[in-house]
């Protein structure tokens, strides 16, 4: 195995899953809820409780962040993401991520962030599997087709 030193981003990851974390643990001791990704967007659908307001800011923040960040940060720390594949396989892994999110009741913010923090047996267990998954899914593109 190598590690492609001009992409590998340490310091920059870490920041992030730190991030990560103290953001999961607010949300959970100032709303109670679990800060999962796909539970907070289909609350919304259909929305319940009134509670549509603060479920509608917080995916707007997910979609605004990143553009605060590049207007705060160096033009050169930014870098485009490189994506092997066409529009169509996007799309279509998309959408197998949504159905998989649906049938594993979570998405991997909620399992794999919050649920192995707090232990859960379903969370380790999802997460465990749609780790599998990742890997049997990039074994087969890479060394089989």
């Amino acid at each position: 195995m190598t590690i492609d030193w001009t992409h590998f981003t340490p310091w920059a990851s870490l920041a992030g899953g730190v991030l990560l974390g103290v953001a999961s643990a607010l949300f959970i001791l100032l709303n109670g809820r679990i800060l999962g990704i796909s539970g907070i967007l289909g609350g919304l659908l259909p929305a319940k409780n009134n509670d549509a307001a603060w479920r509608i800011s917080f995916l707007l923040g997910l979609l605004v962040s990143p553009l605060v960040m590049k207007s705060l940060t160096p033009a050169e720390f930014w870098q485009a993401p490189r994506i092997e594949a066409n529009t169509v396989m996007v799309v279509v892994a998309g959408l197998l991520v949504g159905i998989g999110t649906r049938y594993g009741s979570g998405c991997t913010s909620g399992h794999g962030v919050c649920g192995l923090s707090r232990l859960s047996p379903r969370s380790m267990m999802a997460t465990g599997l749609f780790m599998a998954a990742g890997f049997v899914t990039v074994f087969v593109l890479k060394h089989v087709l």
